[in-house]
């Protein structure tokens, strides 16, 4: 049996590299790296390929190891030039992911040293690292020292904490949920939806209370709707408000919802996943007044703090909340359970293992600093105010309303033909170039064009590149 397991010992080897491998791998991955991080300002934001990575298919899994030459060029081929390039300044549509190169960093040392961040008892340091952090964003948005929260997946996870830790905070029981009442927004995203869904109240009542000419939500009607609903026996439980949606980047008038909830014993749920950390910009701050009033919050790192897709979070003013819903108990585990100091993730989110993701976020906070996030921030609302004026001027174009963060909608009125038709190709031509990258939307069942500024690499001279592709372009498409 000996013999046995020392053969096996053998053939596993390759997954245990020595040094010299390492060092090989390293460098080979480190020159790849670098040169992408040295083209990026000249590598398009957006890439239209025949076979849209199709051909990784071609190399399947095989017996014996390849070389890692071979490998990277397999990725850059049919990973990293297809699609879209979250990396490029240029990215100006949807929600821009961000992929600083400390984060990077922070991953690779997580990954190497593998701390489990789940439970206090296995890795106490890095469950202390992530309270760190959630004790930082609660200060940040105004929360008390009772407040508690969780590094996530990200915004849809972090939906669905907050949903489910309301439910249970206010004892909605099944046979409450068909006279339950949720109030919310048509432009709410709809991880919201997907949250009910899961979380067993997709039978509640969903008022989806009226917008202003903003896309914000009408207190007035809000209670007027709350109001009503308690006359009919009801049980209003909860509004879910947004501080910045994805679609628009409009911020409710959270400080006035938060007033009326209270009022009426109802719990608020904001979905800052885009726009709660614009609270550490100086603009803002004044927009989004009222976050402390709220009972949770979703504020995504992968947004508005430029960190790599996989890095959300949510906030719970009462943190005990969180545990009522989220507690543990097995046998296997009652180490971890005899030996709690602090409460970890394990307590107060629906995860056991994770990834260890409190390191991505607290490796650049100490490197860059705090305010070179606040300054990157306050940058992004200014350039999509530069946008939105530059282009206000510019015969043709119809804006949207003025932006509250850093969406900016827009579209062309052509003098002849649809304007749905005109600006579906308008969008196409701006990605087919690949300079920039913008989305669209439908509002008010209009064919609208999306600018959204989030990228940390997007600074003046990608608007303006922008300004100039949107000017030459959609001249071109009236004159056919």
């Amino acid at each position: 049996m000996v013999e046995r397991i020392k053969q096996l010992e053998q053939l596993s080897s390759p997954i245990n590299p020595g040094a010299e491998e390492r060092k090989e791998l390293l460098n080979k991955v480190l020159e790849y790296s670098e040169n992408f991080l040295n083209n990026i300002n000249t590598l398009p934001a957006y890439v239209m390929t025949e076979d849209k990575g199709k051909g990784i298919y071609d190399y399947p899994f095989t017996p014996e190891g390849a070389a890692i030459d071979d490998v990277l060029k397999i990725l850059k081929e049919n990973v990293d030039t297809p699609g879209l390039n979250p990396a490029s300044g240029g990215h100006l549509g949807y929600i821009p992911g961000g992929g600083i190169f400390h984060s990077a960093l922070g991953d690779y040392l997580a990954d190497i040293t593998n701390r489990y961040a789940g439970v206090f008892f296995a890795s106490p340091g890095a469950v202390r690292m992530e309270n760190m952090l959630t004790n930082w964003m609660a200060d940040i948005v105004g929360y008390p020292r009772t407040a508690g929260g969780n590094l996530t997946s990200g915004g849809s996870i972090a939906n669905l904490t907050g949903i489910v830790t309301a439910r249970d905070a206010k004892g909605i029981k099944g046979k409450d949920v068909e006279k339950t009442v949720v109030y919310l927004s048509e432009q709410a995203h709809h991880s919201v939806d997907k949250a009910l869904r899961i979380s067993g109240l997709a039978e509640c009542v969903l008022r989806y209370i009226p917008l202003d000419d903003n896309y914000r939500m009408i207190a007035g009607e809000l209670e007027k709707q709350i109001k009503e609903d308690i006359k009919k026996g009801l049980n209003p439980w909860c509004v879910i408000t947004a501080a910045g949606t994805t679609n628009t980047g409009s911020v409710d008038p959270i400080e006035e919802i938060c007033q009326i909830a209270s009022k009426h014993n109802l719990w608020v749920h904001v979905d800052g996943a885009y726009g709660g950390f614009f609270i550490l910009s100086e603009t803002g701050r004044e927009i989004l007044k009222g976050l402390d009033k709220s009972d949770s919050i979703v504020m995504d790192p992968h947004k508005g703090l430029f960190l790599p897709y996989g890095t959300g979070a949510v906030l719970v003013k009462d943190k005990m909340s969180m545990l009522k819903s989220h507690y543990y108990e097995a046998d296997y585990m009652q180490d971890s359970l005899d030996s709690k100091n602090e409460l970890a993730p394990a307590d107060l989110s629906p995860e056991l293992s994770k990834h260890f993701r409190g390191l991505r976020l607290w490796l650049p906070l100490k490197l860059a600093g705090v305010k070179a996030f606040e300054a990157a921030l306050e940058e992004k609302i200014q350039l999509a105010r530069y946008f939105y004026e530059r282009m206000s001027s510019v015969k043709g174009f119809e804006m949207g309303p003025y932006p509250d963060l850093s969406v900016v909608t827009y579209r062309f009125i052509p003098e002849k033909g649809d304007a749905d038709t005109f600006n579906k190709q308008l969008v196409n031509e701006i990605q087919k170039e690949g300079k920039t990258f913008i989305s669209s939307t439908m509002l008010n069942g209009k064919f609208t064009l999306r600018l959204a500024v989030l990228a940390f690499r997007t600074h003046v001279e990608t608007i303006d590149t922008l300004i100039n592709s949107l000017i030459e372009k959609s001249g071109m498409i009236s004159n056919q």
